[in-house]
C-alpha cells in the first residue's frame, strides 16, 4: 500500500475550472469531481461556467430528452399544474 497518493500531473496548455475553489488552474490541480475540463485554452475554462449554464439550458429544452407529460401521472407537476410536493 502505498503512503502517499500519486499527485496527477497536468500538460502544459491543459486548462481546467475548479468549482471548489472557483477558478482557473493549468493542469489538474484538483480531484476531476471538482474540475472542468481539459479546456484549450486560459479563456475557455474562464467561461466554463458560461458554458455549462448554456449547455444545461439547451439540454432543458430539448424535446428528445422529454417524454411526453402524462395527464393521469400525479408526479407529473405539469399533468396538475402544480409541483410535486414529495
Amino acid at each position: 500500500m502505498a503512503l502517499f497518493k500519486k499527485r496527477t500531473v497536468g500538460k502544459p496548455g491543459e486548462w481546467y475550472y475548479c468549482l471548489e475553489h472557483q477558478k482557473v488552474e493549468e493542469g489538474p490541480d484538483c480531484p476531476g469531481k471538482n474540475r472542468f475540463g481539459p479546456y484549450a485554452s486560459r479563456t475557455e475554462a474562464e467561461h466554463a461556467m458560461d458554458t455549462a449554464r448554456e449547455r444545461n439550458l439547451e439540454w432543458e429544452n430539448d424535446p428528445r430528452w422529454h417524454d411526453p407529460h402524462d395527464p393521469h401521472d400525479p408526479h407529473d407537476a405539469s399533468a396538475t399544474g402544480r409541483a410535486d410536493e414529495d
